[in-house]
């Protein structure tokens, strides 16, 4: 059902439509259906203007980036009321986070010059407040949006010169939030942005806000929406992680089978041969912030390389191409190949290509593929691919840096496994490198999104927030683990999460999560070597695990019978309770070498 509401949810819905979806939906969940794939999601909204207009959109765009949402709506213009009282509708709800949907009205911030600091000094404090208030009596995690400025200047162009304007005021309040945000575990939702992209003339609209107080034009509010659902879809982890290209006439023009070599269009010189330079330089940025690239064409193999190898003005090379299907195979067989090869989910691809048919080809066979629908002219590929927001992010770290080269890394590890003589002498053939510690500031990030990407390698598939991870960092009766790895082909990043409660002289495993492309390295009987000496340095004498099945864990449905536990009570659901009495462990076996910090 849950990809019923997704399918549905990609289609333009007008207002009455969407309040139709929300209905729909929230049947669904009153229900109790299972809306797999969608990662549910509580939402409280709180603000000084009307937003009934845009909550009515709200399900269908979460909807859309993989999110099923109930929200929580609170009456106009009580934000502080909500933030303060512990039992108000917002706090005694339990979201997962609190939007904070208020502008510069409310915040105090007017035409007239303030040259003190005064109104800026109000706004802030008076903002982060109420951030404050609803993350600690909620428990949520607060959305801050970020200040569009009217275009009302009162001295033109000198405007956001002048110390005390409105906006030097709007900037110097937006600044407070990008710090707040990046110093106490919040999320930012740029509004600034969605303004900007409209115009704030049509942005801001006298008419509705005088008589309806309503903060911008209705006809945006499908907009602002789908902005929300994408920053709601990447908090849960649901943004994409690979680009799949289609080669010609989308990363250059004309067919180079066809035209040969110097027959393409690509580069300098010419409208069209810009517009493809444009795309491939998306895709490289892409790249560059962990984005896997990958390459499904139907071409010669050789053919579709020479581009790669030789064209002066190609700004993609070979080594940008974690996975290269150039073949005659039908494009859904190549997106399965490369979602496999990988080790990925078909809802983690991005399909661009410029050929109608197999868009809609591929929209047929596999509706978890992320297809845009692209315009005739190859000028608006590249906006049109950003403008989508499949790789919305709410972090950013080294080892998304790393991610995109690992995968090329791995064609190098597989090829040493098939030289090897057995899986011993390839796992010490790699020099492994395991270094385990507790979760800090500097991985917390990293930790947020495995915790809400990981699906197969999961055995309880909790999904946590960046500020809930903080509180378990905090709190004495957790033991939080982070494990990072490399080998002698490069650094792996942050691969494994493990955190246990600490009960007396018993513990219990709440979550245990691993990325897949480290299975079959002995990592997972590291980690819990580490695990377990940790625990016996803290008097703890006994362990409990459980397994969670979910329609894509059951790859690990032995995990804890692997690592020697024993099965306690078993469920008709299949969940099933362990428990091992601790005992400090050897690790020297292993075929790596193991730093540990716990």
């Amino acid at each position: 059902m849950g990809l019923d509401f997704q399918r549905l949810s990609g289609f333009r819905l007008n207002g009455i439509e969407a309040l139709g979806f929300r209905r729909a939906l929230a049947k669904a969940q009153a229900a109790g259906r299972d809306l797999a794939p969608l990662s549910t999601f509580k939402l409280a909204v709180v603000s000084n203007a009307t937003m009934d207009f845009v909550a009515d959109h709200l399900a269908a765009a979460a909807a859309r980036h993989g999110v099923a949402l109930e929200v929580i709506e609170t009456d106009f213009d009580v934000v502080m009321q909500e933030a303060l009282a512990a039992t108000s509708k917002v706090n005694a709800s339990n979201p997962n986070a609190v939007l904070l949907a208020v502008d510069h009205r409310w915040l105090g911030l007017g035409l007239a010059v303030d040259a003190s600091g005064a109104e800026v000094e109000g706004a802030v404090t008076r903002l982060l407040q109420a951030a404050r208030h609803f993350k600690n009596n909620s428990g949520g995690t607060p959305i801050l949006s970020l200040l569009p400025t009217p275009g009302d200047a009162l001295f033109g162009s000198f405007e956001r010169s002048l110390a005390g304007s409105l906006a030097s005021k709007i900037a110097l309040v937006n600044q407070a939030i990008l710090d707040f945000a990046r110093d106490e575990g919040a999320y930012v939702l740029d509004v600034a942005a969605i303004a900007n992209s409209v115009g704030v003339a049509e942005w801001f609209d006298p008419i509705t806000w005088n008589a309806q107080k309503q903060p911008f034009a209705p006809a945006f509010s499908a907009l602002y929406a789908d902005r929300l659902g994408r920053l709601l879809g990447a908090i849960r982890g649901k943004a994409r992680k690979c680009l799949v290209l289609d080669l010609d006439n989308t990363l250059w023009g004309g067919a180079i089978g066809d035209e040969g070599l110097e027959g393409i269009v690509l580069g300098q010189g010419s409208a069209a041969g810009e517009a493809f330079l444009s795309v491939q330089r998306t895709a490289k940025a892409l790249k560059e912030r962990g984005v896997i690239l990958a390459v499904s064409s139907k071409n010669d193999d050789e053919v579709a390389r020479s581009a790669f190898r030789k064209h002066t003005e190609m700004i993609l090379k070979e080594n940008d191409i974690a996975v290269f299907q150039a073949n005659w195979t039908d494009k859904s067989s190549n997106l399965e190949a490369i979602a496999t090869t990988l080790n990925i989910g078909l809802d983690s691809l991005v399909l661009l290509d410029d050929n109608p048919a197999e868009r809609g080809h591929v929209r047929a066979a596999l509706p978890m593929v992320a297809v845009p629908e692209l315009p005739a002219d190859p000028a608006y590929f590249a906006a049109t691919l950003l403008a989508a927001g499949y790789f919305e992010a709410v972090s950013f770290n080294g080892d998304d840096v790393l991610r995109a080269a690992s995968y090329a890394q791995d064609a190098q590890r597989a090829e040493v496994f098939a030289k090897a003589r057995d899986l011993g002498d390839y796992l010490t053939s790699l020099d492994m490198v395991l270094r385990c510690g507790p979760i800090d500031g500097t991985n917390r990030s990293r930790v947020t999104q495995l915790m809400n990407k990981s699906n197969q390698f999961n055995l309880v598939t909790r999904r946590l927030t960046e500020n809930e991870v903080a509180s378990m960092e905090a709190d004495p009766r957790m033991i939080t683990l982070q494990a990072k790895l490399s080998d002698r082909f490069g650094d792996l990043g942050l691969i494994g999460v493990v955190t246990s409660s600490i009960d007396g002289t018993s513990a219990t495993v709440t979550d245990w999560l691993m990325s897949c492309r480290v299975l079959g390295r002995k990592v997972e009987e590291a980690i819990y070597g580490v695990l377990l000496n940790s625990l016996a340095k803290r008097g703890v004498r006994r362990l409990n695990a459980s397994y969670l099945p979910t329609k894509k864990n059951g790859m690990v449905s032995e995990h804890f019978d692997r690592l020697g536990m024993s099965r306690v009570k078993e469920h008709a659901d299949g969940a099933v309770l362990y428990e091992v009495s601790v005992t400090d462990r050897t690790l020297q076996s292993l075929p790596m070498k193991i730093e540990s910090a716990l």
